[in-house]
């Protein structure tokens, strides 16, 4: 089950929940980054991304200026805190912080179809879409009905896609976040995407509030080459 495209099925980013919706996230967002300077506070050189070791760290392009990390809490949690990271010369600013959710069972480094754990690594951002109107999104923005969770699903799940933007991995760079492509096959699972937060776990994908992520399609700029750098506290430091 995929993350978005309703060809595929919209049931992997969704699932049944009874939590509220990204409303919670803004309301903690205090509590957000003070999570967000303890994940930093081990590492004070300003020229590398806090808390991520070398492996990762040496993935990011140099081009990058824009870094979304997500810090997830444990291995097998599905709470997790996005940070944006801006590079100003040589040095990287934290920029924004909100509460975030990432797959139902947590993260791995060997993704598979249906795991419900999110992939692990440093992945391009390069297109976006959703249920809405554009907001004023810097990243190609395709809006359609195609994005739309369906109504069988639990209610606080019904926006989850009003807003999504796709996280590169097995998808073609410079298309729709629904399309359905997977160069490295099916059972590499796919379609994972930053969206709104429906105050749980999600199938594979990172959620944050609406105004989150209306944030990041103002903010994220393609000319400044962004990109997400994710996965569990343990795993982003190895």
């Amino acid at each position: 089950m995929v993350c978005g495209a309703l060809v595929m099925s919209l049931a992997a980013c969704g699932g049944s929940g009874d939590a509220s919706d990204g409303a919670r996230a803004d309301t903690n967002a205090t509590k957000a980054g003070e999570k967000a300077d303890r994940a930093g506070a081990g590492n004070v050189d300003p020229t590398r991304i806090p808390d991520v070791g070398d492996r990762l760290q040496k993935q990011i392009p140099a081009e990058s200026s824009q870094v979304v990390a997500v810090y997830g809490e444990g291995k097998d949690d599905a709470d997790a805190t996005v940070v944006l990271y801006t590079k100003s010369g040589s040095a990287w600013k934290k920029t924004r912080s909100w509460e975030g959710h990432n797959g139902k069972k947590g993260w791995t480094t060997d993704h598979r179809e249906g795991d419900r754990r999110s992939p692990v690594g440093v992945f391009t951002l390069s297109d976006a879409g959703g249920v809405l109107a554009d907001p004023g999104a810097k990243l190609p923005y395709s809006r359609s009905a195609s994005f739309q969770a369906p109504h069988y699903w639990a209610k606080s799940h019904w926006h989850d896609f009003d807003y999504v933007i796709a996280i590169d991995y097995n998808r073609v760079k410079g298309t729709s976040p629904i399309d359905p492509t997977r160069p490295e096959g099916q059972s590499k699972g796919g379609s994972i995407w930053l969206h709104m937060d429906h105050g749980s776990g999600t199938s594979a994908c990172v959620s944050l509030s609406k105004s989150g992520m209306e944030y990041l399609l103002r903010t994220l700029d393609p000319a400044r080459h962004p990109v997400i750098v994710m996965g569990d506290k343990a795993e982003l430091k190895a």
